[in-house]
């Protein structure tokens, strides 16, 4: 059965706050457990934004009776993990504003920043943001790989 009310924008925005807040429980549990200012705290954040943007698409693909376009199920992708680091960056600033223990956990990430920059909670916000927009775009070209139509068929050379 085919669902035309559920559009790749609106799917994006659901799934994309769906996605945050997992992300956000889990950067709350790691700011309490200690764990925030390990790098591998941010590599688990976006396997959590890598799997929300796969079932975004999947979601997507399934309501619209198997069939949509490349670029609605890469655009899902894209607005799924838009939305998701930017609420995580608002959380992630609230956190820094209320917590102190945030703003020790993001100053002891400093020590480890190659390139010598003050890494406040705005620009850790913006980087969050950088980073799973990025990510998002990165594994939506790869998840259509997988979830695009069959009737997507390589071009046969012309010759």
């Amino acid at each position: 059965m085919v669902d035309l009310s559920i559009t790749s924008e609106n799917n994006g925005v659901r799934m994309g706050v769906v996605t945050a807040l997992v992300l956000i429980a889990y950067t709350g549990i790691a700011a309490l457990a200690g764990f925030l200012d390990k790098i591998e705290a941010g590599t688990l954040d976006l396997l959590i934004l890598a799997v929300g943007v796969v079932l975004a698409i999947k979601r997507f693909k399934k309501a619209r009776g198997n069939r949509m376009s490349y670029l609605q199920g890469f655009g899902t992708g894209i607005i799924t993990a838009l939305v998701a680091s930017v609420l995580l960056a608002l959380a992630f600033w609230l956190m820094g504003g209320i917590s102190k223990g945030v703003m020790e956990s993001v100053q002891r990430i400093q020590a480890r920043d190659l390139f010598g920059a003050d890494l406040g909670v705005l620009i850790g916000g913006l980087g969050i943001i950088l980073m799973g927009s990025m990510t998002g775009v990165i594994t939506s070209l790869i998840a259509m790989q997988y979830f695009k139509s069959p009737d997507h068929q390589v071009v046969t050379s012309l010759d």
